[in-house]
């Protein structure tokens, strides 16, 4: 299937007010408190969208539930302590109080907790105050029949305390075997059929999927729009991969083909990734600068998340957030939406024709590879190299100037980022995590690739 190229400005045209007018769905401004957030306050209210289906209106920021904060103040996704259930609370509280309404979870997230969570945080809300996105994540062969799948859905129910679910989602098709995996997970199983029905009878108010890898599954499913009747879709959108993600990966599909395939159908877009994993606010410092040089009091995420919140055919943004100062930066950004002139977004183009410069690995540390059966923490090992060579602290070259600190600085922050039994020379090839990868990274190349750099920079530091 061909990528059609279309500047933001086409797409505008093609969903834009009339678009949007027939389709039902507006932007719009609703009622929420600007609160009293540490820095810069917004300077409104939550800019909303109006689902064309049901007639929701939906906070441009979604709360993600993948990374809610732990006992110990880390992602809950990482390591094995609890989730701080005071603070999900506490996050949630505000969140709504200053107008979010969607929340977007999954039984696969932060070890299987995630759902359990975000109910007891909701559940203490008036139900019409929010929206509940979560997803039928049967990845495991084990979940593949029917009675597994069913038995997974209705425990999401009973962990979310709720009669209905907003928004369900076929979780990550064309991930891992592609159409013949979809079919088993949803199709010859009678899973889908039995979901269509769970709508009909006001279980499910929105059914619709989220896409990774294959886009021959995208493409098969939007060609079936008639027969399902999609409410949504959850795509990965953000400024790197508008253009460039199938220059990063083969096998992935750039942004602006799969939002401008659900324009042209009047499909509501949900965004992952806007951060990419947050390696878009993690970008190299001369990118840094060049941000800060437009917009000084604005934080190098926002660029992001306005790029994202810019299309009109975008229901929501989900960010994941661990922290208080996410949430509130996020809220500073979308109270309301500042979209993005067609200077602005030029000169995103831009910055992502030069981040394309810079070798890093697609990594967004979702986690989906781990655990390792060897125990190697790979997030971790591809995170510290995309982090030194964005801060420009993975050296070149014996001539470099600065050859020997960068050496000294890149091997010091490996050992503390990363113990020395999980680190990429246990690496044994067995090839268990690729197929687990969203972003379809070659994992265990890269980790032979970092092995061998580590290698050469302890034999010259001897």
């Amino acid at each position: 299937m061909g990528q059609g190229k279309l500047s933001r400005r086409d797409f505008l045209k093609l969903a834009g007010v009339a678009g949007m007018a027939a389709a039902g769905m507006s932007a719009c401004n609703g009622k929420g408190d600007a609160g009293k957030e540490g820095g810069r306050k917004p300077e409104g209210e939550m800019t909303y969208r109006e689902n064309p289906t049901t007639g929701d209106r939906v906070s441009l920021l979604g709360f993600g539930m993948m990374r809610l904060p732990s006992v110990g103040g880390r992602s809950a996704r990482e390591g094995n302590e609890e989730i701080d259930q005071e603070m999900v609370n506490e996050m949630v509280d505000y969140a709504i109080a200053r107008g979010v309404n969607y929340f977007d979870t999954s039984p696969a997230y932060c070890q299987g907790k995630s759902e359990q969570a975000t109910g007891a945080a909701l559940s203490r809300h008036p139900r019409d105050k929010y929206f509940i996105a979560t997803k039928l994540s049967n990845f495991a062969p084990s979940t593949w029949t029917r009675e597994g799948a069913i038995a997974m859905y209705h425990n999401s129910f009973k962990a979310l305390r709720v009669d209905y679910i907003d928004y369900l989602l076929l979780h990550g098709v064309g991930m891992g075997g592609g159409m013949e995996e979809y079919e088993k997970r949803y199709v010859d199983n009678g899973v889908l059929d039995f979901l269509l029905e769970e709508r009909k009878a006001g279980r499910i108010r929105n059914l619709g999927f989220s896409y990774h890898g294959d886009v021959r599954v995208f493409d098969r499913l939007l060609a079936e729009h008639e027969r399902y009747h999609w409410d949504f879709v959850q795509i990965q959108l953000n400024y790197l991969d508008w253009k460039h993600a199938k220059e990063i990966n083969p096998q992935n599909t750039d942004a602006e083909y799969l939002y401008g395939e659900l324009a042209k159908r009047n499909i509501p877009a949900v965004i992952m990734e806007p951060l990419l994993g947050g390696r878009l606010s993690n970008v190299p410092d001369r990118i840094v600068a060049q941000l800060k040089e437009r917009s000084p009091e604005e934080s190098v995420a926002s660029w992001a998340f306005r790029f994202a919140g810019s299309f009109p055919g975008v229901l929501t943004v989900l960010s994941g957030m661990t922290r208080m100062e996410h949430l509130q930066d996020n809220l500073r950004t979308y109270s309301p939406l500042r979209p993005l002139t067609d200077d602005e977004f030029a000169f995103l183009q831009e910055t992502a024709a030069m981040m394309m410069r810079f070798d890093t690995i697609p990594c967004n540390d979702c986690k989906y590879c781990m655990p390792c059966p060897y125990g190697l923490d790979i997030p971790a090992i591809l995170l510290h190299y995309n982090k030194c060579l964005n801060e420009g602290n993975v050296p070149e070259s014996a001539r470099d100037e600065n050859y020997r600190k960068a050496r000294r600085a890149y091997l010091v922050g490996y050992d503390r980022s990363v113990p020395k039994l999980r680190q990429a020379s246990h690496c044994i090839g067995c090839g268990q995590c690729s197929p687990h990868c969203p972003q379809r990274i070659d994992i265990p190349r890269e980790l032979h690739r970092i092995d061998a750099y580590v290698e050469r920079l302890r034999r010259e530091d001897l």
